[in-house]
């Protein structure tokens, strides 16, 4: 089984379903594509669309089947493994997990553009003016505060007392919301806490910060050092 994955600090999509792996003790092997401009004769896409119709990360390879997009490829590996419980095991609890995951993978515009995912990076200044400035910024982080404040423990996570999927879903926002230093409630602090509290973020992160492949479309608000 192989994943292509994107940029660690920057690609929020090929976060999800590595920490699934990774959490969950998957066997896999990982494949790095270095994001470039994305230009048909550079690297990127030449190698990328060998193994994804949509020439994007994240995809996993298996069987000699291809499975692109996050979601997809985390229902797979929930189907694939269903004795490790990828989503909740209770129906009702599964039912949310997937709805917040639809709600993340759709949703949140304002955030995703105005706040992309730079884990290395200390943008707190641009966070405070984007949190001044963009009104439907700040509607999009309450309504992501309500879906964590929904947990049944203010130390759980998202759909139970373990990781699932859909905790996978919304780490990449507790990354911007780092980045940013966006004034998120204690009750929200709580939950970015846990997050980080797990060995398979705190890995991501480590690696992350090594990679040093400074990207400059990807950096909307810093210059090369």
């Amino acid at each position: 089984m192989e994943l292509y994955i994107g940029n660690r600090n920057y690609s929020s999509w090929s976060m999800r379903p590595w920490l699934v792996l990774e959490h969950f003790q998957i066997p896999f092997q990982e494949v790095l594509v270095p994001f470039d401009d994305f230009r048909a004769d550079q690297a990127f896409k030449a190698i990328i669309s060998k193994v994804s119709p949509t020439a994007k990360v994240p995809t996993l390879l298996n069987d000699n089947m291809s499975i692109w997009d996050s979601l997809a490829i985390c229902e797979y590996l929930a189907e694939l493994y269903p004795d490790k419980a990828l989503w909740p095991a209770d129906l009702e609890l599964r039912t949310k997990a997937r709805s917040i995951c639809a709600e993340m993978h759709s949703g949140f515009p304002n955030l995703r553009t105005l706040c992309g995912m730079n884990i290395e990076a200390d943008l707190a200044e641009v966070g405070e003016r984007h949190w001044a400035e963009h009104e439907k910024l700040r509607l999009e982080v309450n309504r992501i505060e309500c879906i964590w404040a929904s947990r049944s423990s203010e130390h759980g996570f998202l759909c139970g007392d373990t990781f699932s999927i859909a905790d996978a879903f919304y780490a990449p926002v507790v990354m911007r919301f780092i980045s940013y230093q966006l004034p998120v409630s204690t009750q929200a602090q709580l939950y970015m806490q846990t997050i980080l509290n797990v060995p398979a973020v705190q890995k991501w992160i480590e690696l992350a910060k090594k990679e040093h492949l400074f990207v400059q479309n990807q950096e909307p608000y810093r210059t090369k050092r």
